[in-house]
């Protein structure tokens, strides 16, 4: 039995642990980094990268079908499922380097291709080797949740683990889950030329702001796609090619193939987390400052519960950097977090959604809104679908919300205001080049500014007594 002594044992070879490490060795301390499976973890070789590079795929695909408004015949486009798929794999292929075993054994890392599980409160083995650190950190991310409905262990389905290697495209595609993945995989496969049905139990996009949700799912009806609420899935059968999902109130729907997408599940399993005193339930229960019951572990990500994101895991990497090489006083916070679904439109969140802002502060909250369709560039762009809402209190965003064309990218502005702590002000005072779509962002701003100097009979006496005074 081979035994190693570190400063920083990291669990997980995901976006935070592969953060973690890159930023501890580079300090100076001594890096242990196991990883079972692959490296770069479920964000690149699962979710984020591969879902982003087909739905760029089935966008070209759109474009060939739509561009009479322009001036330009459209055209059926021929499509290769199993082509697009290779795409897919080559974009996974150019970034797989940047998180590769190679790149950090260079820089210093030790890289154990193991599963690893305590063994105490201070020691972990993998395989024939046993670590002893000074600091772990649980960065083992999530996995597909596969719910418990009776028949889904007869039938073949798919999860974003098995889609991306599926090469023939589904000629009716069931997706069950009506959150990001369900109807950002739903409208990919609609314009890569399948039928789909969306099979909710609840509401589609539920958890995000309402008004702003109906302008997607309006878009994705539109496209062709069968959207299915309030169908709790009660059974399903069938074999290969031949599927029936059956809902509580007796709908059936039928298709070729079927992908489970209601969620994630923490990967806490054979971890031996109980020998480590480490405290969990469905996930690992953390502090603010990421730290576990046992004050040498830490967790971060989705292993740690809370918003599952790739950029949030990043963020926690660096709160527990700060902690672990520097002994400073570091809290993870997540109201200046954002988020993007990158349907067509896509529809970004960051901070508060209208709903909780103003159960948090009834009336001193401020809504400001700004249509794209006054946007400059969104009318030349044919980009005019689409809307902003800032929740404001006493000048100062606490969330905002985008649907339209690079909501995702624009959302960026409010991040910045809400994490720095900035007023409205700040946007208002920004110059955006024209014609952008980032212009709506300060639009917004414009929006929460006027009333007050347009409509205030002060402002108009004091422009009226300086008008009368200069010469």
């Amino acid at each position: 039995m081979q035994r190693i002594k570190t400063d920083i044992c990291v669990i997980g070879a995901g976006s935070g642990g592969l953060s973690v490490a890159a930023g501890a060795v580079q300090m100076g301390a001594s890096v242990v980094l196991l990883e079972r499976h692959k490296m770069g973890g479920d964000c690149l070789n699962y979710g984020c990268i591969p879902s982003k590079a087909l739905i760029a795929a089935a966008k070209q695909a759109h474009l060939m079908r739509t561009g009479a408004e322009f001036g330009v015949t459209p055209v059926t486009p021929e499509i290769s499922y199993a082509a697009a798929k290779d795409h897919v794999h080559r974009v996974i292929e150019t970034i797989a380097p940047v998180d590769s075993q190679e790149r950090f054994e260079g820089l210093g890392v030790t890289v154990i291709r193991d599963h690893g599980r305590f063994i105490s409160e201070t020691e972990l083995q993998a395989g024939d080797t046993v670590i002893a650190a000074r600091r772990f950190v649980i960065a083992t991310g999530s996995s597909p949740l596969v719910p418990p409905i009776p028949g889904l262990d007869t039938v073949p389905y798919e999860t974003n683990e098995t889609l991306f290697d599926l090469r023939d495209l589904p000629k009716h595609l069931l997706i069950i889950g009506g959150g990001p993945i369900g109807m950002e995989m739903a409208q990919a496969h609609v314009r890569l030329g399948s039928k789909v049905t969306v099979i909710e139990g609840l509401k589609a996009m539920g958890k995000d702001d309402p008004e702003l949700a109906a302008i997607v799912l309006d878009r994705l009806r539109g496209e062709g796609i069968e959207i299915a609420e309030d169908a709790m899935a009660a059974e399903i059968r069938g074999t290969a090619g031949a599927i029936e999902v059956e809902a509580k109130d007796g709908r059936v729907f039928r298709g070729t193939h079927l992908l489970i997408a209601v969620g994630r599940k923490t990967n806490i399993d054979d971890l031996g987390l109980d020998k480590a005193g480490v405290e969990h339930d469905r996930s690992v229960r953390v502090g603010t400052d990421m730290r576990t019951s046992n004050r040498r572990i830490y967790a971060i990500g989705d292993v740690a519960g809370g918003l599952q994101f790739t950029h949030v895991a990043g963020y926690h990497a660096g709160v527990i950097i700060r902690s672990m090489l520097f002994g400073l006083p570091a809290r993870a916070r997540t109201d200046h977090i954002p988020w993007a679904t990158y349907t067509d439109p896509e529809l970004a969140q960051v901070g508060l959604t209208e709903a909780e802002a103003r159960e948090k502060h009834g009336d001193k909250l401020e809504v400001v809104r700004f249509p794209y369709a006054e946007n400059d560039r969104a009318i030349a762009t044919r980009k005019t679908t689409g809307l902003i809402k800032v929740m404001v209190v006493k000048g100062r965003p606490v969330g905002a919300c985008i649907v339209g064309a690079e909501a995702g990218e624009l959302i960026g502005i409010w991040a910045l205001v809400i994490a720095n702590k900035l007023k409205m002000s700040a946007v208002a005072n920004m110059v955006a080049p024209y014609p952008t779509l980032g212009e709506i962002n300060k639009r917004a701003a414009g929006a929460y500014f006027s009333p007050r100097l347009f409509d205030s009979s002060i402002v108009k006496w004091v422009v009226g007594f300086v008008q009368k005074a200069l010469p």
